[in-house]
């Protein structure tokens, strides 16, 4: 197993695809992509190696990330030779839900378990402002696409703007009063290149916490392989309410997770200020020297980020690395 100093045990690997997005989205790329690393992005040959590691070393969980993984011309080969390495359970993706209703049933018949979709708010104005693109239409179509076919579950992902949808909160619950699917609210983080955005804009998650627990909203228990959402049930609603709260207190205790990038860095941390490459470590199918090299590496990780103090280390922008 892959633990760390503080008897904390990673089951869980955030692999992002690519840089590259296709959205324009405030919080991440608001001048749009400034990705040139398209041609060095990991192999599917590569990304099984790296797989088949983390999988000997007990991790159960992939979540692929991006940028847009479903620019990714082989996403399907990479979410199936991900279900079929011995060891992992199962396998999400998170998408800005631009491809959703044409790569669906592709998704599915790979083997995906598991789909994650940005809507930071259900106003198609707001919608478009944020992300700059007009798609929320298609979007939720694709949402309801996905409700219909056999995933495991069917998320939403929406960041939390003071600015954008601090009032959002009763649209987004009658939105999943008879849908089936996890809303996750998620507060905005502080990264290289977002000072005065987040200075605007940041919305701590404790506010709707505390409306939710007044309307009568339980949380709900975690499975190991869960995120860092706190779940919320109501027996009122099919939906569920997940919010992420990383400024919170003791929100690192019970990590789970590591991240590699597109380019082949190893991520300790979203916001640690140095990242060691492994890619050297794939380019042959001998696993032993990067099962040695993990272990040492998870030595390195801290007991918790400094974002209150407000530094972010070395991430630039979400895009790089898919939060």
């Amino acid at each position: 197993m892959l633990t760390d100093r503080f008897a904390r045990r990673f089951t869980y690997l955030r692999l992002s695809l690519t840089e590259t997005c296709n959205f324009r989205c405030t919080y991440c790329l608001p001048d749009g992509n400034d990705c040139a690393s398209h041609d060095t992005e990991l192999t599917a040959a590569e990304i099984q190696r790296l797989v088949r590691a983390f999988a000997m070393l007990g991790t159960r969980k992939i979540r692929l990330t991006g940028g847009e993984p479903s620019l990714r011309h082989d996403l399907s080969d990479i979410i199936r030779l991900c279900k079929q390495t011995d060891g992992i359970e199962q396998v999400a993706l998170t998408t800005n839900g631009f491809r959703i209703q044409k790569d669906l049933p592709k998704w599915l018949e790979a083997g995906l378990d598991t789909v994650n979709v940005s809507v930071d708010s259900l106003d198609p104005s707001a919608f478009a402002r944020i992300t700059g693109a007009d798609r929320l239409h298609y979007v939720l179509q694709g949402i309801d696409q996905a409700l219909a076919m056999p995933f495991r579950k069917v998320k939403i992902n929406s960041v939390l703007l003071k600015q954008q949808n601090a009032t959002a909160l009763p649209a987004f619950l009658r939105f999943i009063k008879d849908r089936p699917l996890s809303l996750r609210f998620i507060e905005l983080m502080r990264t290289g290149d977002n000072g005065d955005f987040f200075n605007q804009q940041h919305l701590s998650g404790e506010l709707i916490r505390q409306q939710l627990l007044a309307d009568g909203w339980s949380q709900c228990l975690k499975s190991v392989t869960d995120g860092p959402a706190l779940e919320y049930s109501h027996p009122d609603y099919a939906g569920r309410i997940g919010l992420i709260m990383p400024y919170s207190k003791d929100f690192c205790a019970d990590c789970n997770r590591l991240r590699v990038s597109s380019l082949g860095q190893l991520f300790l941390c979203l916001f640690a200020d140095q990242h060691q490459s492994l890619r050297h470590l794939l380019q042959d199918d001998n696993p032993q020297p990067l099962l040695h090299w993990l272990q040492q590496a998870i030595l390195g990780k801290e007991a918790s980020h400094q974002l209150q103090q407000g530094f972010s280390g070395s991430t630039r922008h979400l895009a790089m690395i898919g939060g």
